[in-house]
């Protein structure tokens, strides 16, 4: 099916330089916009801005070097919390997101074979993003640092609880 544009329609038709194929760009951004609409081309119009801008003077070594790990710890110092989620403001938009269970009875007498297999430490150990989480939902901070020195506190008092030895300390 062809359409039919008016005469000066067809005269703001640009070129998709991705898709290479004719579209209308919008009125507001006429002079500037490349890339069609199509879901592949906004893609490919993503990663090029992304690449003109690494490439850019602003762009060039934003994520590395010492400075960038300084201006990352303020900025998480000034936002302490902005990776935690808004609480609903209804309950009834809480109780829409729960799923309602039957109730199970839980057997007085652990199954030995289920409990050797599921250690507490075992647990721990195999979900690291899980502990993370805790020590940094327990310290009220997402700092690196903050997190690594309160590892090595748990750690330590953990040793002490089980008995065992500490090891050798290395510089931090």
């Amino acid at each position: 099916m062809t359409c039919i544009l008016p005469s000066k329609q067809k005269s703001q038709q640009s070129n998709c330089i991705c898709c290479k194929e004719l579209f209308i760009p919008d009125a507001r951004n006429r002079r500037h916009q490349q890339y069609c609409e199509k879901p592949e081309c906004r893609k490919a119009s993503k990663r090029a801005a992304q690449e003109r801008w690494l490439t850019s003077s602003k762009g060039t070594g934003y994520f590395n070097g010492p400075d960038n790990v300084v201006r990352v710890q303020e900025w998480r110092k000034a936002h302490p919390r902005y990776w935690k989620r808004k609480k609903a403001s209804h309950a009834e938009d809480i109780l829409a997101l729960q799923d309602f269970s039957n109730v199970q009875v839980i057997d007085k007498k652990p199954d030995p074979e289920i409990s050797e297999k599921h250690a507490l430490q075992d647990f721990c150990f195999m979900q690291p993003a899980l502990i993370i989480g805790l020590i940094a939902n327990l310290t009220g901070s997402t700092l690196q640092d903050d997190i690594a020195a309160t590892s090595r506190r748990l750690l330590d008092f953990g040793r002490d609880i089980l008995g065992k030895a500490k090891p050798i300390p290395t510089t931090y």
